[in-house]
């Protein structure tokens, strides 16, 4: 039938350090989702890994109620068969399949940004609204993701890169060929988790086991001058792209803190670069994004110097999308609503 609605699994929470974050996303999200399109199926996955079927109100999941109310949800498990592509309900004692046609993982950071759960959906030849499985890890390796932008032509910051078996050669092949200050970050996690500036040498010793805390490998990179700015795209092969914004930054580092409560930090939308300068920075956010193989929506975050020059920093494949959240309030300012990007953005996974 011509109307009749696809059945859509939003995804949300996840083991990560920005399960928090993911069920403001999430609940954005689904307060966007127009229910004449679509018949919704959340999947709410616990800071420990269970995946479950959420039945009950939204507003449990703003308030991280969901998973405690043991009326409205019961075990899912996803369907790796192109034959089933959808979830069983395992509820007292039965178990149905539920058929899917689409689903969006509203995940950040590790076990879920990084394409594990984007290879899971793939199995089955379900259409994922965002990323891929590749592009979705590629983006989450720092370290692989500014190798492809450099072949890209994209400047990116000088840095090494090693695991926790290599510390004593990594951190010695970092003080002997990096200029201070450098930044040390895990290599795969989002949000600003884990990362700390070190400023003299005595201080990378410490820097690095941060890091390690929340990976088992590291990127230790030169301190880029100048400020951030993002870059917000949305599309497959034909992309809009939204208004650049900057980061003004009052302490060192714009990390998880920072990124969520703004103590010190102020972000100028639009960023306070001339049209010349913004062109450029969203020319490279989109050789980027191509680069490292893109689709559905991200957003692209540089470094702009004194000297005008580009450097890319890193991808966010799934960023936030709450209402004062970076992607939609860039998308917003190049005239697209949050309701009209979620609309879009679920009718580009659909498309070959």
């Amino acid at each position: 039938m011509k109307n009749e609605k696809r059945r859509l699994a939003v995804l949300f929470g996840g083991r990560s350090g920005e399960y928090a974050v993911s069920l403001q996303s999430a609940a954005a999200v689904l307060a966007c989702i127009d229910p004449a399109q679509y018949e919704v199926f959340p999947i709410g996955i616990t800071r420990q890994g269970e995946w479950r079927h959420y039945t009950g109100p939204y507003e449990a999941i703003l308030a991280d109620d969901w998973w405690a109310d043991t009326a409205h949800n019961a075990p899912a498990v996803f369907s790796a068969s192109p034959s089933q592509r959808g979830f069983w309900r395992l509820a007292k004692g039965a178990q149905v399949f539920v058929p899917l046609d689409l689903a969006f993982p509203v995940l950040h950071g590790q076990n879920g940004e990084d394409g594990r759960v984007q290879g899971l959906l793939e199995l089955s030849g379900l259409p994922v609204a965002g990323c891929g499985t590749l592009s979705s890890a590629l983006c989450m390796d720092k370290h692989r993701a500014h190798l492809l932008a450099h072949c890209a032509g994209v400047a990116v910051p000088r840095g090494v890169a090693f695991g926790r078996a290599e510390r004593a050669e990594g951190l010695q092949q970092a003080l002997q060929t990096l200029r201070f200050p450098l930044f040390v970050k895990p290599l795969r996690s989002g949000s600003s988790l884990g990362v700390s500036r070190a400023a003299r040498p005595e201080e990378l010793p410490s820097a690095i086991d941060l890091a390690l805390l929340e990976d088992s490998q590291v990127l230790v990179e030169e301190e880029v001058e100048g400020f951030e700015v993002g870059c917000a795209i949305l599309g497959n092969e034909k992309l809009t792209v939204g208004r650049v914004d900057e980061i003004e930054l009052c302490g060192g580092v714009f990390d998880y803190e920072e990124k969520y409560t703004l103590k010190t930090a102020k972000i100028h939308l639009p960023a306070r670069v001339d049209a010349a300068a913004e062109q450029r920075i969203q020319q490279a956010a989109v050789a980027v994004y191509r680069a490292l193989g893109c689709r559905g929506f991200a957003r692209v975050d540089l470094f702009l110097t004194p000297r005008g020059q580009i450097v890319f920093n890193e991808v966010n494949t799934i960023p936030g999308l709450t209402a004062h959240s970076r992607y939609p309030q860039m998308m917003q300012e190049a005239g697209l609503s949050l309701k009209e990007v979620v609309g879009r953005l679920l009718r580009l996974a659909v498309l070959p």
